[in-house]
């Protein structure tokens, strides 16, 4: 095993350890998703036929906030914190340490992972306790889907910061692509999938993240069929990503 594999354990616990000891920041990246929850469970909970197969809104909202959720703790903020850090030269300065480059990149994808699991489970149980919402039907196919979803928008988080010029465009560029890919791919409200947005948003990876995240709600739901070709299909992006990044991703500031 190569040192920079051996030192994401550690460079993970100081990810999550910063992350808990910023308790504004900590608290907002649960609190917007699960505000969001409760504003859509509240318009949209009891109304039928919100999503695929006629079932109650509150059922379409739980998969479709949690991609929501699992989106932003993976693509947004990792794109975000990881061109704020280069900007402010300290990818820089961590190249200059014994700290292996993969070692703290890969404690930087797996703490932006933790936190997107941990928000999905926040997710499901609060739609759960506070709206009676349905338990997953297919339990393995809920955690491949979020597992392989957090690390296909990682991927693409890092993939994006080549195209950052600096600091003060990152969140512009960021949550423009997230807040069009979420609304287009049904992240908000149902897109059917022969429409115009349901034909684009079919190209992204979010849209089969909700499909495959829907489907392991769904009544019935086992393991023979769960969609799996959604979630080879954002794995396919995830890799594309991963490319990019190991080719173009840069540790030093844009000069001025």
């Amino acid at each position: 095993m190569s040192t920079g594999v051996r030192m994401i354990p550690l460079q993970l616990r100081y990810e999550q350890k910063a992350f808990w000891r910023n308790p504004a920041a900590a608290f907002f990246s649960f609190a917007f998703p699960v505000v969001l929850f409760v504003l859509f469970g509240a318009l949209f909970g009891g109304s039928k036929g919100v999503g695929l197969g006629g079932v109650e809104g509150i059922d379409y909202y739980t998969p479709a906030i949690t991609a929501y959720g699992v989106m932003s703790a993976c693509f947004t903020n990792l794109a975000i914190t990881a061109t704020f850090r280069r900007e402010q030269g300290l990818l820089k300065r961590v190249r200059g340490t014994p700290l292996p480059p993969a070692g703290y990149l890969g404690g930087l994808v797996a703490s932006s992972m933790v936190t997107s699991l941990i928000l999905a489970v926040v997710i499901v149980a609060f739609g759960v306790a506070a709206y009676g919402a349905s338990l997953p039907s297919d339990w393995l196919g809920l955690v491949v889907t979020v597992i392989a979803g957090s690390a296909v928008f990682c991927a693409l988080g890092l993939a994006t910061t080549v195209v950052i010029p600096n600091p003060d465009a990152a969140p512009a560029i960021v949550n423009l692509v997230f807040f069009v890919l979420i609304v287009i791919s049904g992240g908000f409200f149902p897109v059917a999938s022969a429409s115009l947005l349901g034909r684009v948003a079919a190209v992204f990876p979010l849209r089969h993240f909700i499909e495959a995240a829907f489907a392991a709600f769904a009544p019935h739901g086992d393991i023979a069929s769960f969609p799996w070709g959604d979630v080879g299909f954002m794995v396919a992006w995830g890799a594309a990503g991963l490319v990019v990044a190991l080719r173009w991703f840069r540790w030093e500031p844009s000069k001025s």
